[in-house]
């Protein structure tokens, strides 16, 4: 099938092709034996009804068309291929000539990914924090433990420092209730803090069926920063026994039997997250630096897609939520956009980059020809399940009801794409330590060096562009974006 391209610009190609007859009429023939097959016509068996008769009576263009439909997507992905084009969406086509028995020729625009020098990634280097282990950290994760295993024992007596409380609060003004500003059954631990101002010292000494009253400034909710008076009642009090520290509680809460070679475990433990967040802090910094070395334009009707996708997402889960952009912006610590104007500008931004990065690691796998294997796919589908709670079983069946596996196994090549990035970088830590993450395995341990490092989510995530956290208590978090259209995705002509 001949085909031609013309670049209408950096990031957009015209892409002509024409199909001889010949390799249309398989097709054709196809169309006519299946109408043939379905339609009664007197004089005629099923399947038996001549070429002739049926351009008589349903009109040969119909058939046409439809056959055209039907090979055009792999001719089209044949000539991105012919062509080395990288489509970033899915094509604008048009049929331009069709000489009935002679050939067919089409026409399809389509956003390509631009073309653009590639730098040295060798001269990448990036600082991460240091981490190290504590005492503290160590005895955090014990005082976890021992809370787990805890006693609760509900007392008769005034409520004191410790102890569980069981609390109905509710907020007024001017001696008038607000609505959506009480709550019942409220689980409090006193003197922790990080609730309401002035809690503490009005529960403290409070028995079951004691209440008081308190002024205070609300942190969260509606009337976030506003002062009122809250009533609190005191539900229940219950006294928190925690294990002590030795031998049997090791062997209680671990696999190990003193508290010496479990404390050695949680140590391990601590440093193999602080490798983990290092190295998360490396991919980020890492891929923000290569996007600064490189420039390019990214189609426009692309990232405006994109926009519109993780808006309309966005918008869905508050929504969901019973919230506007703006009661968001009110209620959340870690946005730093102040208005709705802001917010969405900052969404525009974050899905540029996002793109910029998916595009930048989409070209180099392809120059160092990485591919996806079983082994990659198959890790992936345990992390997202590990991840959402479900079986492995259930992720395959997901991506086979979705369409998901083009997406999914962009996403672990970029992953790779990602820790070949990592890997021609040099990453040291605040204190000048040179950190090797092709060491790191998936856990936060380190290989000892005879065997490389598996690729895995964890050290060489899908790559996501540098902005802002988006945690899951954000609406602004997303799926990633959309790969870009493969050539079997190519739509039928019109």
């Amino acid at each position: 099938m001949p085909s031609t391209v013309e670049k209408i610009s950096t990031t957009r190609a015209k892409i002509t092709v024409e199909i001889p007859f010949a390799e249309l009429k398989p097709a054709l023939d196809k169309a006519y034996q299946q109408l043939a097959s379905q339609v009664n016509i007197p004089g005629f068996r099923k399947g038996k009804v001549p070429a002739a008769v049926i351009n008589q009576r349903f009109g040969r263009g119909s058939l046409l068309n439809e056959a055209i439909n039907e090979v055009l997507p792999d001719a089209y992905g044949k000539a991105v291929a012919e062509h080395n084009l990288a489509p970033l969406g899915q094509p604008d086509v048009e049929i331009t000539r069709l000489e009935d028995g002679d050939v067919v020729e089409f026409v399809a625009e389509v956003d390509v990914r631009p073309d653009f020098d590639m730098p040295d990634f060798a001269g990448i280097a990036v600082e991460v924090e240091d981490h190290t282990v504590t005492d503290d950290e160590v005895d955090e994760r014990i005082e976890l433990l021992r809370k787990r295993f805890s006693t609760k024992t509900d007392v008769e007596r005034a409520a004191a420092a410790g102890d569980l409380v069981n609390l109905d609060l509710e907020a007024s003004q001017n001696g008038e209730v607000l609505p959506d500003a009480a709550a019942q059954g409220v689980t409090y631990v006193i003197g922790t803090g990080g609730m309401l101002d002035g809690l503490d010292e009005a529960v403290t000494g409070l028995e079951a069926g004691g209440e008081a009253r308190f002024a205070t400034t609300l942190v969260g909710g509606p009337y976030k920063d506003q002062p009122v008076d809250v009533q609190v009642v005191v539900n229940k009090v219950q006294q928190e026994d925690l294990p002590e520290v030795n031998d049997d509680f090791a062997q209680l809460v671990s696999q190990f039997d003193t508290v010496a070679e479990m404390r050695a475990d949680l140590h391990g433990a601590v440093a193999a997250n602080g490798r983990l967040a290092q190295a998360s802090q490396a991919r980020d910094k890492v891929l923000e630096a290569a996007l600064e070395l490189v420039a390019f334009d990214v189609p426009e009707s692309v990232v405006a897609r994109e926009v519109e996708v993780r808006t309309s997402q966005i918008n869905a889960q508050l929504k969901q939520a019973g919230m506007t952009v703006e009661t968001f912006l009110e209620q959340s610590d870690d946005e730093e956009s102040e208005t709705p104007e802001e917010f969405w500008a900052s969404v525009a931004r974050r899905s540029e980059q996002s793109l910029r990065a998916q595009i930048l690691l989409d070209r180099i796998a392809d120059d160092n020809q990485i591919g996806v294997d079983q082994a990659d796919l198959t890790q992936l589908i345990f992390r997202k399940a590990q991840e959402n709670g479900t079986s492995p079983e259930q992720e395959i069946q997901h991506m086979q009801e979705h369409n998901h596996l083009p997406e999914w196994m962009g996403e672990v090549r970029r992953g790779k794409a990602l820790g070949f990035l990592l890997s021609a970088a040099t990453v040291t830590s605040a204190s000048g330590a040179v950190l090797d993450l092709s060491l790191l395995n998936a856990d936060g341990t380190i290989s000892d060096g005879t065997e490389a490092a598996q690729d895995d989510d964890e050290t060489t995530a899908a790559a996501q562009s540098p902005d802002s956290p988006e945690s899951a208590d954000s609406p602004d978090s997303p799926d990633s974006p959309a790969s870009p259209a493969s050539p079997a995705e190519a739509p039928a002509a019109e």
